[in-house]
């Protein structure tokens, strides 16, 4: 009972580690039991904290030319700290309008932390 009272502290210190490491790229499962991501069948979300948190802006149309468009914190300078995409084919994000400076992709279904240094200001799919 020791040894297993021993494992589930050293599986909660290596979970509070890494939590807040962001990944390199937005590719990560999401996370079990917890409600980050949350994030409509369909559709592509992008959120103004780590983890799904903060302001999400969500979109079932497969391209935006201007997030800037109708998303509040893309409005108000925030960068883009994560990303989920629940739609069925891999996106690809660009610091610009109209599909300009590609910076990242992330496939279907997927998502996870970013750079957390820009803003996503328009995608479509790859």
């Amino acid at each position: 009972m020791r040894r297993l009272h021993s494992l589930a502290i050293a599986a909660a210190a290596l979970a509070t580690a890494f939590a807040g490491a962001p990944l390199a790229h937005a590719t990560a499962a999401a996370p079990t039991g917890l409600a980050a991501f949350s994030c409509s069948s369909g559709y592509f979300c992008i959120y103004s904290d780590w983890n799904g948190g903060g302001t999400r802006c969500q979109w079932s149309q497969p391209s935006k030319a201007n997030t800037a468009d109708d998303c509040s914190f893309i409005q108000r300078g925030q960068n883009v700290r994560s990303v989920w995409n629940n739609t069925g084919h891999r996106v690809q994000y660009y610091t610009q309008t109209n599909y300009h400076a590609r910076v990242g992709s992330t496939p279907s279904h997927a998502g996870g932390n970013l750079q957390g240094s820009y803003q996503i200001r328009s995608f479509k799919p790859q």
